[in-house]
């Protein structure tokens, strides 16, 4: 009798140490979950944040070459300040002008900047989590890049947009439609895979069909004005990264919506000229 309830009491205790280490392990599952998703976000914070300060450093390198050679002009004027009172006067002038508006420059910069940011941010935030794995948002020297995936925007081996491409695309025609200042460009490319289908001759068809299919569903289906639409499509000649994988090819089947301020109001802006202080 005592080794019965020795040996039930022994089943007993190994039971509930197993429970309590499987309740342990599920906590842990969960935090390291939550762990990896926080990792993520960081990632792509991280990730614009250093597009965009690499963008401003290419800018502000260039006004500064800018800016020396102007100031060893100037430097080699005064060496002749005696001869040529006149030329140094005007150089001066020259150089004041230019820093003045080397600052304009800086300040458009930083407009156009401001506004792609906010736009990437507000598009970003709309985005789930589940669809920011297929769709890919950049800014590159002051233009927004969003990539999407085929396979989450078109039907199998179609160009016709899939149904649960519609949401995603909803908050993309949101965010275009609240910036009526800027221009989008519809991109299609493809892999590398000759497509031989009825009335598809190659892969460049194909690239502009699906870019076509995109400007017109946001067009017809979300009001986006066509004015501001441009459709293309550059085949398998923009890859990303090589075809010799299913991995690569996987990547290279995208569509881009490009989205630029307007060129017209840019060029107004950068050569409108700054008020004399």
């Amino acid at each position: 009798m005592n080794r019965t309830f020795a040996f039930v009491a022994l089943a007993t205790a190994i039971l509930f140490s197993g429970c309590a280490s499987k309740k342990d392990l599920l906590n842990c599952q969960t935090e390291n979950k939550d762990l990896q998703q926080k990792y993520q976000d960081t990632r792509e914070q991280l990730a614009t944040a250093t597009a965009n300060a690499n963008n401003y450093l290419e800018q502000l390198n260039a006004l500064r070459k800018t800016n020396e050679a102007l100031q060893q002009s100037l430097n080699q004027s005064l060496d002749n300040a005696g001869k040529n009172n006149v030329n140094i006067e005007k150089l001066v002038d020259q150089i004041n002008e230019s820093n003045q508006y080397i600052r304009h420059l800086v300040e458009v910069k930083s407009k156009s900047d401001s506004l792609n940011m906010v736009l990437t941010n507000n598009l970003t935030r709309s985005l789930s989590r589940e669809e920011l794995k297929e769709v890919d948002v950049q800014v590159l020297k002051g233009v927004v890049y969003i990539s999407l995936a085929d396979n989450m925007l078109y039907k199998s081996g179609s160009y016709e947009i899939s149904d649960r491409a519609a949401e995603t695309l909803s908050k993309i025609a949101k965010i275009i439609t609240d910036y009526k200042d800027y221009d989008v460009l519809i991109e299609g490319n493809t892999d590398d895979v000759p497509i031989s289908r009825e009335n598809i001759r190659n892969n460049w068809d194909l690239s502009c069909l699906r870019a076509s299919s995109v400007v017109q569903c946001l067009q017809n289906q979300y009001g986006v004005d066509p004015k501001r639409l441009t459709a293309g499509g550059r085949g398998e000649y923009n890859p990303l990264t090589n075809n010799n994988t299913e991995a690569g090819k996987q990547r290279n089947r995208r569509t881009q919506i490009i989205i630029t301020p307007k060129l017209d109001q840019f060029m107004d802006l950068i050569d409108k000229a700054p008020e004399n202080e």
